[in-house]
């Protein structure tokens, strides 16, 4: 997708370095984490989220690291969370209460070295997850109702990303505003991603209300949602706002640029 670059010059400056995601050489500048000299993947795991859940009145997150790491989870603020990953790699770290959408950097360290998330951590206070992905569609990891829409990225480059969950295996079918522009098959976890507009496609999604379905054998879902260009970010690197098709978060990528994640239902 497109980056659009926001004019907060605070966070655009934190973010100016560039994040290198796993598996890339160099090192790391990451605002929502240390800097980071990137290992060979081949030899250390990055750690990733991989389940949420509601204790209380807060929220606990668990994930996959290398066995034996020292996961670290950071708030943009620089405050941060630990846990020691188990000799099978899982971790959990207990947020407490989280009032309102938060966002986290989630790396990890063992035997002098150190990797990075492919991604930004969200969290919400109803037990709402996801990786957000920068120039990618979102990955949610909290409970799904079923097969369906799970996100939708976009920026003000007219570039969506859409990622939905099916049975493994099975065919998806996307269509836009009623025109079939996408099909294939969700992979052995049941993910389906796609990117619009298709490839050979000679323009940009246009702004404005458009309707997304993804359907298959025994499985329908469709959402209306307004794509837009986000507002600069004043308030820091995440802003959140509560629309009909879901939750929307406002979050600033690596590049400085701005990306939207609808997180759908």
């Amino acid at each position: 997708m497109a980056r659009a670059k926001s004019s907060n010059a605070l966070w655009v400056g934190l973010f100016a370095a560039g994040l290198l995601m796993a598996g890339c050489g160099g090192k790391v500048s990451n605002p929502l984490g240390p800097r980071l000299p990137v290992a060979d993947a081949g030899y250390l795991a990055s750690p990733a989220p991989l389940a949420v859940r509601l204790a209380g009145a807060g929220v606990v997150l668990s994930g996959s690291a290398a066995p034996g790491a020292r996961v670290r989870l950071a708030t943009p603020q620089g405050q941060a969370l630990f846990a020691d990953a188990d000799r099978q790699g899982r971790w959990t770290i207990d947020l407490g209460g989280v009032a309102e959408p938060r966002i986290f950097g989630l790396s990890a360290a063992v035997a002098g070295r150190q990797m990075q998330a492919q991604g930004y951590v969200l969290v919400t206070a109803q037990g709402r997850a996801a990786l957000l992905r920068a120039g990618a569609g979102a990955r949610r990891f909290d409970p799904a109702r079923g097969s369906g829409l799970r996100t939708i990225d976009f920026d003000g480059g007219g570039g969506v990303e859409i990622s939905a969950l099916a049975p493994p295996g099975a065919t998806v079918i996307l269509r836009l505003d009623g025109r079939q522009l996408a099909q294939g098959r969700a992979d052995a976890a049941g993910h389906y991603d796609a990117s619009l507009p298709s490839a050979g496609a000679s323009a940009p999604i246009r702004r404005g209300l458009h309707q997304i379905q993804v359907y298959g054998d025994g499985f329908s879902d469709t959402v209306s949602f307004q794509l837009s260009v986000a507002p600069p970010l004043a308030q820091g690197p995440l802003r959140s706002q509560l629309t009909s098709a879901g939750l929307r978060v406002d979050w600033m990528t690596p590049g400085g640029g701005v990306q939207s994640t609808l997180l759908v239902h």
